[in-house]
C-alpha cells in the first residue's frame, strides 16, 4: 500500500517547485519586522508631514495602502504612529489605507500562489471537501484569522489568495476582526507623550491582557470552524 503524503511533505514540495512563492512568503514573514525597526530610528520624519488638503489625505492613505499591501510594515504599528502623529484627522486615511492594502495583498499573494491549492487537492484528496467546506462559507474563518494577534496582516492576506476565498468576504468579514486590534493601537498612540511611550506601552500589562483575549477568542473560534468542517 503506498503510504499517502503529508501535508507537510506537499508543502515542502510546493515551495521547493516553487521559488517566486517561497521568497514571496519569506518575505511577508520578515520585511514587516524590518519595516518597524526603520520607521522607529526615522520616525522623526513623519513630525513634518501635515494632513491639511483632501489630496494629503488621499496621498496619506496611498501611503499606508503601499507599505501593508507590499508588507513593509506591520499594521499595528502602523496604527500607534497614525494615532500619535496625526490623531483623528488620520484615522480615515488609516481605515481606507488597509482596505486597500487588502486588496494588493490579496492579489500578490494569489499571483505568487496561483497553483498552491491544486497542490494541496493533488496530494491530499481527503482534505478537498473540508477545505471546500471553508472556502463556501469562510466569514468566520476570515472573522478568527484577522483577529488573532499572532496571525500578521500580509500573511493572512497570503492565506485567504492560496485558498481562493472571494475577495469580497475578505474586505467584509475582515475588516471587523481588524477593527479591535488597531483601535487598541491606534488610541495608545492618540495618548501617548511620544512616539517612545508609545512603543512602550504596548508592552503594558493591559495591553497583553487585551492581546490575550483576542487570542483565546481566535483560538477558540478557528478551532471550532476547523471541528465544524470534520463533522
Amino acid at each position: 500500500m503506498t503510504k499517502k503524503a503529508s501535508i507537510f511533505k506537499a508543502l515542502g514540495e510546493y515551495f521547493r517547485g516553487h521559488f517566486g512563492a517561497t521568497l514571496a512568503w519569506i518575505w511577508v514573514a520578515i520585511m514587516p519586522g524590518i519595516g518597524s525597526l526603520i520607521l522607529l530610528s526615522k520616525s522623526q520624519i513623519l513630525d513634518g508631514v501635515r494632513l491639511l488638503h483632501p489630496f494629503d489625505h488621499f496621498i496619506f492613505a496611498a501611503a499606508i495602502a503601499g507599505f501593508l499591501g507590499l508588507a513593509l510594515l506591520p499594521t499595528t504599528l502602523t496604527a500607534l504612529a497614525t494615532g500619535y502623529y496625526f490623531g483623528w484627522i488620520g484615522f480615515p486615511g488609516l481605515f481606507f489605507g488597509y482596505l486597500c492594502a487588502n486588496v494588493i495583498g490579496y492579489f500578490l499573494g494569489k499571483a505568487t500562489n496561483a497553483d498552491f491549492l491544486a497542490l494541496i487537492y493533488y496530494r491530499k484528496p481527503e482534505l478537498r471537501q473540508q477545505i471546500d467546506s471553508r472556502i463556501q462559507h469562510p466569514e468566520s474563518l476570515i472573522f478568527f484569522v484577522r483577529i488573532s494577534p499572532v496571525i500578521p496582516f500580509a500573511i493572512s492576506n497570503f492565506l485567504f489568495a492560496s485558498l481562493r476565498i472571494d475577495l469580497k468576504k475578505v474586505l467584509l468579514y475582515g475588516i471587523p476582526g481588524m477593527l479591535p486590534r488597531t483601535l487598541i493601537a491606534f488610541a495608545t498612540g492618540l495618548v501617548a507623550g511620544s512616539m517612545l511611550d508609545a512603543r512602550k506601552a504596548m508592552g503594558d500589562p493591559t495591553q497583553w491582557a487585551v492581546l490575550a483575549i483576542l487570542f483565546l477568542i481566535s483560538f477558540w473560534g478557528l478551532y471550532r470552524n476547523w471541528r465544524s468542517s470534520k463533522s
